[in-house]
């Protein structure tokens, strides 16, 4: 029995990790990447993934509610994120502009 109770601690610990760089990845990402991609907002999904992260921390993995996190989790991993990532620039936020280079902006020879 007491492997079976590590088991289920490993897998919770496994589902929080999950649930929360999901929820990094979608806050780093930009506002209009989602709408390029045609997804959801990205506070639609900041939510989302909050609550599955939250709903993890609190309740043990045989619930309910657990595994309807990780269903929303696995959806942003495997649908909003390849698609928002193969967008140009990947989807994340840049302080510089599109011109610049590895040096500096470039300004056209000028």
């Amino acid at each position: 029995m007491q492997g079976f109770v590590g088991f289920m601690w490993l897998l919770s610990m496994a589902l929080i990790l999950f649930s929360g760089f999901a929820l990094i990845d979608a806050a780093i990402r930009r506002e209009d990447a989602y709408r390029a991609a045609d997804k959801q907002s990205k506070a639609f999904w900041l939510i989302i993934l909050s609550l599955a992260f939250v709903v993890n921390l609190i309740f043990n993995i045989l619930s309910f509610l657990p595994i309807i996190g990780l269903i929303a989790t696995i959806v942003y991993m495997v649908d909003v994120r390849p698609a928002i990532k193969g967008l140009p620039g990947g989807g994340r936020s840049r302080k510089g502009s599109s011109s610049d280079g590895p040096y500096g902006p470039y300004n056209g020879g000028r």
